[in-house]
């Protein structure tokens, strides 16, 4: 229910509004919370504005739960697509320690070599 309330519910009321209510879920316990956080900004991402997603995603890079991964790198992988070379800036920074899994999501649309290229520097996890 998280991934289909989170974009118009929290992220849409949120849109143009001040959004530390996003970053305080995102350094929830609760993992739900968390994801609830980047997920929610779907909306900005098809808003065009993917700033936070990218700020988010920050602090989620190496969360433990692999619910949040899966969405970390979903929504950084949707915001790169508009974007790509804050996806890479992103990918440069953070693809030698973050979770396996969330570096597979976030290239899934990178060309073939430069999704090799991030994978050949992530950790083995």
């Amino acid at each position: 229910m998280v991934d289909r309330a989170a974009p118009y519910v929290v992220g849409g009321y949120l849109f143009g509004k001040d959004k530390k209510a996003l970053y305080d879920l995102a350094r929830s316990k609760n993992p739900m919370e968390r994801r609830t956080a980047i997920v929610s900004t779907y909306y900005f991402i098809r808003k065009d504005e993917i700033e936070d997603t990218f700020k988010i995603a920050e602090i989620l890079e190496n969360d433990s739960e692999h619910f949040v991964q899966t969405a970390v790198g979903s929504w950084i992988r949707e915001a790169g697509i508009r974007d790509e070379e804050r996806l890479k800036a992103f990918l440069n920074a953070y693809a030698a320690t973050m979770p396996r899994v969330t570096l597979r999501f976030a290239i899934e649309k990178l060309e073939s070599k430069l999704g090799k290229y991030y994978l050949g520097l992530a950790k083995q996890n």
